[in-house]
């Protein structure tokens, strides 16, 4: 039997943050806009069923299709950036966006790969000693990473790699029957007993659940790149932009004096990733905790801008961080 927790008691209606920006579209289409749970199924069944040879053209066609129609996207990766690249012209814009539209597409696809047929991915350690020395030991630890590449890859090496319980918290779709999709894929996936999925609402039953897992030497794999709607937030820069961060890692690791390790997910290409494993940042604990938490969110933050500008078109942030 899967691990994987019971259904949340509740979906929190607040959007997802970042989520892209939706419009009367959204209220027209429904489950067939972008976000709804028609393109969720559709996309994995064609992951099942398509031959290597139609991937190319399919995912291209597919790709052209909605550059050219998800205006509010393509003005939000624009954005984005051109804060990590630099300004630029309405022709290196374009590409831009349209690399950073195929790139998801290809992780997309095999993140349903992966979850849905028996095709594997080869995945290389980058900072594979920080890696054996922390799994070497009984202590919790916390794998922090962000909307960059393949991030779910990371979350599920513990288990594979060193039989360990890993606590995956996902962020909560927008549409709630495409969390359920995507539950309901991931338990059939992790079957072995080391995962457990929690998707993040509003439910302040999740950080004793997490806090009592990581006392017991179990491992939390969460994203800490976008604050949620009712959490705390830190203020910090990103690129020498405002950028604020989630507080609840990085307190949440001091509460159980555990480190926070960063792990980024590179896509390097068909079905072949590379997980950068960074040093663990170790969270103070003076009189100051909100000093404490500030410093260690600000040290991630500085390896998440070290991600990004590895692979600028792997940062899948889809609304508008700096609007104008």
């Amino acid at each position: 039997m899967s691990s994987v927790a019971p259904r949340d008691p509740q979906v929190s209606q607040e959007p997802p943050p970042h989520a892209p920006e939706a419009g009367i579209w959204k209220k027209l289409l429904g489950p067939f806009y972008v976000t709804g749970v028609f393109w969720f199924r559709f996309h994995c069944w064609g992951a099942r069923i398509m031959r290597e040879w139609m991937l190319w053209p399919v995912i291209t066609l597919f790709t052209t299709f909605f550059w050219v129609v998800l205006r509010n996207i393509r003005r939000a990766i624009a954005g984005n950036l051109e804060a990590v690249l630099g300004p630029c012209g309405w022709v290196e814009r374009e590409r831009r966006i349209y690399r950073t539209f195929v790139t998801y597409a290809w992780c997309l696809t095999e993140r349903y790969q992966r979850l849905a047929t028996t095709k594997r991915a080869k995945v290389e350690i980058e900072g594979e000693e920080i890696w054996r020395r922390l799994s070497s030991t009984p202590r919790g630890f916390i794998l922090l990473t962000a909307h960059i590449g393949a991030w779910e890859i990371g979350s599920f090496l513990p288990g594979s790699e060193i039989r360990r319980r890993v606590h995956v918290v996902r962020e909560g779709e927008t549409d709630p029957r495409a969390q359920a999709f995507v539950r309901e894929l991931i338990e059939k996936q992790a079957s072995d007993g080391f995962y457990t999925t929690h998707f993040a609402a509003a439910d302040p039953t999740l950080g004793m659940t997490l806090l009592d897992g990581l006392r017991a030497g179990d491992l939390v794999a969460l994203q800490g790149d976008r604050p949620r709607a009712w959490g705390k937030a830190v203020p910090g820069t990103l690129f020498g932009k405002p950028f604020p961060l989630p507080a609840g890692p990085a307190a949440l690791a001091r509460a159980a004096e555990v480190p926070l390790v960063p792990v980024f997910v590179f896509r390097e290409g068909r079905l072949h990733y590379r997980c950068w494993v960074r040093e663990p940042i170790e969270v103070s604990r003076t009189g100051d905790r909100d000093g404490d938490i500030g410093t260690a969110v600000a040290t991630f933050t500085r390896e998440l801008e070290a991600a990004i500008r590895q692979s600028p078109h792997q940062w899948f942030c889809f609304r508008e961080v700096w609007p104008k």
